[in-house]
C-alpha cells in the first residue's frame, strides 16, 4: 500500500494573532479568555508578549506574515502607546509587511478620536468596532459599556482618523429580541455603510451570567427559531444593500476589485486563513497556532503566561497534532463556512487525492437533505444548509 503524499505547502503567506485578555468590564454574555480589573498587570503582559515575539523561531518566520490581527478581550483597554509597539516589533521582527492587512478590535467605549489617529497613523489599517447592538435596551441586557450612540460616534471618528476599512460586530437572537428589534438594529448599522459585518447569534454560554440569568429563569432562553429568522432577514438586507455574503456570519461590502461574487475584496484575509485551515502564528495568553499539521495553545491566565515568559520558559500550554484524516476533516468543516465552499483542485493540490472519493457518502446525503449544491467547482451549502451548518460540519469529522 503506497504511503500518501504530505500536504501540499500553502502559497500563501501565514497570519498573526495577538492576544490582548483585558477589558474594562466583562460582558454578561462572555466566555473568551478576557479579564477585568487586571490594570496592574497591563505594563507586564504587553512586555511578556513583545518577549515572545521577539522569541519567535526562525524557522516560523519563513514563509513571511501578510495579516496581523490584534484581538482579545478589548485591545484598545491598552495605552495607544503600547498598541504601537507591538505593531512596530511585529514589522521589525516578524517581518509584518507594509502592505499587510492589520486589524484592531475595539470597543466604542474605549476610544477616542486622538487615539484611532494615532493607530492609523501607526499603521494600523482595518477597524473591527464590537458594537453588537444599536439599541441601549439590548447593550444594557449584554453588559457592553457603551451606548448605541457612541458605539455611532466611534464608527464615525474612526472615518475622520483614515480607516478605510471598518467592520461592525452585532449580535442577534438575543432574550426577548424580536424579528423587527433586529431590523432595527441592523438597518442602522447599515445606514453607515460600513466596509465589513461580521453578525453572530447569542450562545448561552455555561458559566456566564447570561446563563445564570436564563437558569433561575430571570430571562428566557434564546428562540432559535426566531434567530433563524433574524438570520434570514439579515441576508436579504444586506444582498440589496450591497454587500456580498462570504462566510457564514460575514459580509463585505462589494467593490470593482471583487475575485468573484463569492469572495469579496473587503472579506477580512487574517480570517480567511482560519476558515481555509492554513498556518498562523498565535501569541498572547490563550493564543493558538497552527503550522500546518499541529495546534499549539498557550496557558490561558494572563497572570501565569506573564510569568512563564519573565521566567524564560515557553508559555505553551497544549500541542496537539493532526493526522492526515483530521486535516481532511477540519478542512472540509472550516472550508464549508465559506459560501464558495470547498473548491475540488484546492483539495486535490493539498491532500492528493480527490475530494469525492473521500467524501462521497457524506456529499451525496447531505446533497439529498438540501443542506448541500455541488458543481463543476467544489461543493458549499445551500442557505438552508447555512442554517444547519453544525449537522453538516459533524457529518465531514469522521
Amino acid at each position: 500500500m503506497s504511503t500518501p503524499p504530505p500536504d501540499a505547502a500553502p502559497d500563501r503567506p501565514a497570519g498573526v494573532y495577538l492576544h490582548v485578555p483585558f477589558c474594562r468590564n466583562k460582558c454578561a454574555y462572555c466566555d473568551f479568555a478576557s479579564f477585568s480589573g487586571l490594570e496592574a498587570l497591563h505594563g507586564r503582559y504587553v512586555a511578556a508578549l513583545l518577549l515572545e515575539i521577539a522569541g519567535v523561531p526562525s524557522d516560523r518566520l519563513a514563509s513571511g506574515f501578510d495579516t496581523l490581527f490584534v484581538g482579545g478581550g478589548t485591545p484598545t483597554a491598552l495605552p495607544v502607546d503600547a498598541l504601537v509597539g507591538l505593531l512596530r516589533i511585529c514589522q521589525q521582527r516578524l517581518g509584518v509587511s507594509r502592505t499587510a492587512e492589520v486589524s484592531l478590535e475595539a470597543n466604542p467605549g474605549t476610544v477616542s478620536p486622538a487615539d484611532l489617529a494615532a493607530l492609523r497613523s501607526a499603521g494600523y489599517n482595518r477597524l473591527s468596532l464590537g458594537v453588537q447592538s444599536l439599541r441601549d435596551d439590548e447593550l444594557s441586557l449584554l453588559g457592553r459599556i457603551h451606548s448605541a450612540e457612541e458605539a455611532v460616534q466611534a464608527y464615525h471618528w474612526a472615518r475622520e482618523a483614515g480607516f478605510a476599512n471598518v467592520n461592525l460586530d452585532l449580535i442577534y437572537g438575543l432574550p426577548r429580541q424580536t424579528v423587527p428589534q433586529w431590523r432595527e438594529s441592523l438597518e442602522r448599522a447599515l445606514d453607515l455603510s460600513p466596509d465589513h459585518l461580521s453578525l453572530y447569534a447569542l450562545s448561552v454560554e455555561e458559566g456566564t451570567p447570561l446563563e445564570e440569568c436564563v437558569a433561575r429563569g430571570a430571562l428566557p432562553a434564546p428562540d432559535d427559531d426566531a434567530a433563524a429568522d433574524m438570520y434570514v432577514l439579515a441576508e436579504d438586507l444586506l444582498e440589496r444593500a450591497g454587500y456580498a455574503h462570504y462566510e457564514i456570519s460575514n459580509w463585505a461590502r462589494r467593490g470593482p476589485d471583487d475575485a468573484s461574487p463569492d469572495m469579496p475584496a473587503l472579506a477580512c484575509r487574517h480570517n480567511l486563513k482560519y476558515w481555509r485551515n492554513e498556518p498562523y502564528l498565535g501569541l498572547g495568553s490563550a493564543a493558538h497556532s497552527y503550522d500546518g499539521r499541529c495546534r499549539r495553545g498557550n496557558v490561558t491566565s494572563p497572570i501565569e503566561y506573564v510569568e512563564r515568559v519573565e521566567a524564560g520558559r515557553d508559555p505553551t500550554a497544549e500541542v496537539e497534532c493532526r493526522d492526515r484524516d483530521q486535516r481532511m476533516d477540519e478542512t472540509m468543516m472550516l472550508g464549508l463556512r465559506l459560501v464558495e465552499g470547498v473548491v475540488y483542485a484546492e483539495f486535490a493540490r493539498r491532500f492528493g487525492v480527490e475530494l469525492g472519493t473521500v467524501y462521497d457518502a457524506q456529499i451525496a446525503e447531505a446533497s439529498e437533505d438540501g443542506l448541500l449544491e455541488v458543481d463543476a467547482r467544489g461543493i458549499r451549502l445551500t442557505p438552508r444548509g447555512r442554517l444547519l451548518g453544525n449537522r453538516v460540519f459533524s457529518a465531514f469529522l469522521r
